[in-house]
């Protein structure tokens, strides 16, 4: 079964320096019903601030490892 993972990412400049921020906003059973969801958000406050390009739907599977080869950790030094 597909799903649909909505997410909104931005770059973020705080005290620590940049980087990017990213939010889970829901999982969907349709592509459409995400896109609805942006609709429903695009004018909300914070989420006005930016463009609509930060809105990214992601198709997966259900019941599914998706990081199935493992990972690895890169740590900035400077």
């Amino acid at each position: 079964m597909d799903i649909f993972l909505l997410w909104h990412t931005h770059d973020l400049t705080d005290g620590f320096g940049t980087h990017e921020e990213e939010k889970l906003i829901g999982v969907f059973s349709s592509e459409e019903k995400a896109r609805e969801a942006i609709e429903q958000l695009k004018t909300k406050e914070g989420f006005r601030d930016f463009p609509l390009s930060c809105f990214e739907i992601d198709r997966s599977k259900l019941d599914r490892v998706s990081w199935s080869g493992g990972f690895s950790t890169v740590r900035w030094t400077e």
